[in-house]
């Protein structure tokens, strides 16, 4: 699966940091970025809750099978 954030809506307001430090980081200059674009595993439920908790609605999963 690939991860997907939508840089226009995402607002860094960190909850996905928060619930999936390792796909997440806010950075100093206060942008979002990610760690990894491809989950995998238990990383597949971490980037889940991030969409359900992303205020903003910028996370979505992409199945590229």
């Amino acid at each position: 699966m690939r991860v997907n954030v939508d840089f226009d809506r995402c607002r860094s307001n960190g909850v996905c940091v928060d619930l999936a430090p390792e796909i997440f980081e806010i950075r100093d200059d206060g942008y979002l970025y990610l760690l990894t674009e491809e989950v995998y595993g238990a990383d597949i439920n971490l980037v889940e809750e991030a969409i359900d908790g992303c205020p903003t609605q910028a996370i979505s999963l992409v199945d590229e099978s």
